[in-house]
């Protein structure tokens, strides 16, 4: 059963990954802590996210996610590098991104139950963790094409 309700929030995730995207966009186009992204064209943050939502199953359950985490957040920040977006906002922008997945789930309320809210956060720490070595990779990376660039 604990299984099953963790599929609930990734499901969700996966099958609104569209909407989801949108929204994020929406909001970081709008955030005063996100400038650089406000001119960004709309398929370029939609594309990030849509990434990101349809593969966190894969990333979520694997065995050794830390690899693919490391890979797929590396890719995101340099596209960010090259798109000139600073450091602190692609960080910022991630934080919004991991947001959006509790955000979207607790308007749908689909975690009605005590048990499904105990394992509804089970779920979203444990995607926590997943952006928590994201944020990581995408820091180390900066500073990779920072020192390449000099």
């Amino acid at each position: 059963m604990y299984q099953a309700l963790e599929d609930k929030l990734i499901e969700i995730t996966e099958r609104h990954a569209a909407e989801l995207s949108e929204m994020w966009c929406n909001a970081l186009r709008m955030n005063p802590r996100t400038p650089s992204y406000h001119a960004q064209v709309q398929d370029y943050c939609v594309t990030h996210a849509m990434e990101f939502y349809k593969n966190l199953r894969k990333i979520y359950y694997s065995e050794k996610p830390y690899t693919e985490v490391t890979e797929f957040f590396s890719r995101y920040a340099e596209l960010a590098f090259q798109s000139g977006i600073p450091l602190q906002e692609a960080i910022y922008a991630l934080i919004m991104m991991r947001r959006q997945i509790w955000l979207y789930a607790d308007i749908q309320a689909i975690f009605v139950t005590p048990m499904e809210h105990h394992q509804a956060v089970a779920s979203i720490t444990k995607t926590i963790r997943i952006f928590d070595h994201g944020i990581y990779a995408v820091i180390k990376r900066y500073e990779e094409l920072k020192a390449e660039k000099t």
